[in-house]
């Protein structure tokens, strides 16, 4: 197997962003947003996915943290499109079901190429310390677009922050089991021959 591996960069007006990713990593994460939960966020989908992973981002958070968050999410996508490559031998789907307390998140998710993203579920509180509960779900569908992802997702729970991370932990764990390569196939999971 060849290294699954990306270095991606982003720069524009709002942010400048630099990633590396190692799909057949350890868990491995160094991140620095300016953004202390959606660090740690990074940090926990790193870990469960055991993705190595490491993110720089200078971003204009005098504004919110919306730019911030979706351009990190967009270059994340583009980090795991370049390292999959032509994704010959993985599984391609995954689903994850995760609680953390009372909430339960759950990630469906099939590696196609073709981006989709659906989400049901709605976060119990506004803000989680200086991150928008809403910009997981956007995160979600950032990176479903950039990397080529059908992602569906759906959460319950009645603390923000338990929410989230219970998506960023589901996510993870799908994106783990459909990227992984199954020692049976040496093609393409796909009757067409590509994805």
């Amino acid at each position: 197997m060849s290294d699954r591996t990306a270095a991606v960069t982003r720069e524009t007006a709002e942010t400048e962003i630099e990633v590396t990713l190692d799909v057949d990593g350890d868990g491995d994460a160094t991140v620095d947003t300016g953004i202390g939960f959606f660090d740690h966020m990074l940090e926990a989908l790193a870990k469960h996915g055991l993705f190595d992973l490491t993110v720089d981002c200078d971003g204009d958070l005098e504004i919110d943290d919306h730019h911030t968050v979706e351009d990190v999410a967009i270059t994340l996508g583009q980090a795991f499109e370049e390292a999959l490559g032509d994704k010959r031998g993985i599984r391609r789907y995954a689903d994850r079901k995760v609680p953390l307390d009372e909430a339960v998140a759950e990630v469906v998710v099939d590696v196609s190429g073709r981006p989709f993203f659906e989400f049901d579920g709605a976060f119990a509180q506004a803000q989680v310390g200086e991150f928008t509960s809403h910009m997981g779900q956007h995160f979600l569908r950032s990176l479903a677009t950039n990397a080529g992802l059908t992602l569906h997702a759906s959460v319950t729970g009645e603390n923000a922050h338990h929410q989230v991370e219970a998506l960023f932990k589901a996510l993870a764990r799908a994106l783990d089991d459909a990227t992984r390569i199954d020692e049976r196939r040496s093609d393409t999971p796909s009757t067409k021959g590509e994805l």
